[in-house]
């Protein structure tokens, strides 16, 4: 996935800018330029290039360029779809974004906004084009529309006490398959903290056992947030192998309310 803001694997419920009209050539082995802004799709991050012309970021766009590099030199010889390329966006995009941002681990995971990367087309590859884009967009990959972002979203966490404009919540009876939405919009589900499952350097330690501390820590965890309530519901997102190897420790946990 191209998205920071990974697949759901299980879940479980209980109780500055360029000119306007810039269009670079989709073949171009030029990178691409850092913050540019553009009003991109949910679609339009599912595919590996993208040429999209730019917009003044002073004018409405739903993405914003914010990292942009060579890929290191061992991967020269690559193919296009070399599953080490995507490891190593995965690995800059997610920290570039969080540092965009000025969001830790968790916040990353909880808030409405997300990333997707880019490479150069198949033809600029083969004409020795070696770069990655790291875009800041407004929403995930199953959103119906990306919402709009400020000027610049630089920063935009730091202050550790973001909008609920930024923030992910659901609106729906249960999380899995209903898309995110801001939490400054009705809902019925919100992402209230998160739970680190493993070290960096550990192994996965399987499906069972990510499921079960998930659960038990975002039980306790949720019941907390709601200041311990009689009756309450919880649910949490885990996560697979493919995402372990990715470098996402995380699990989300979510807490049933309408605030």
């Amino acid at each position: 996935m191209r998205l920071l803001l990974l697949p759901i694997a299980a879940i479980a419920l209980v109780l500055a800018g360029c000119s306007a009209g810039d269009e670079p050539d989709v073949d171009s082995v030029t990178a691409p330029e850092l913050g540019a802004c553009r009003l991109l799709e949910p679609g339009d991050v599912a595919a590996s290039a993208n040429a999209a012309p730019t917009v003044d970021c002073l004018q409405d766009h739903t993405a914003e360029t914010y990292a942009v590099g060579p890929l290191p030199s061992e991967l020269d010889d690559a193919a296009y779809d070399d599953a080490d390329i995507g490891a190593f966006a995965y690995r800059t995009c997610s920290q570039a974004f969080m540092k965009f941002l000025g969001a830790d681990e968790s916040m990353a995971l909880r808030t409405i906004l997300s990333w997707a990367w880019f490479r150069p087309s198949e033809e600029a590859w083969d004409d020795g084009a070696r770069w990655y884009r790291c875009d800041l967009v407004g929403g995930t990959e199953d959103a119906g529309d990306f919402v709009l972002l400020p000027t610049t979203a630089k920063g935009l966490m730091s202050s550790g006490v973001p909008e609920d404009k930024w923030m992910a919540c659901v609106d729906g009876e249960a999380v899995p398959g209903a898309p995110r939405v801001p939490c400054s919009e009705e809902h019925t589900w919100r992402a209230v903290t998160t739970i680190k499952v493993g070290a960096d350097k550990d192994p996965y330690p399987g499906d069972r056992l990510v499921e079960v501390k998930s659960r038990d820590f975002c039980d306790t965890s949720v019941s907390a947030w709601l200041d311990y309530p009689l009756q309450y519901k919880f649910a949490y997102t885990w996560f697979h192998e493919a995402e372990w190897k990715t470098g996402n420790r995380r699990s989300i946990c979510w807490a049933w309310t309408t605030t």
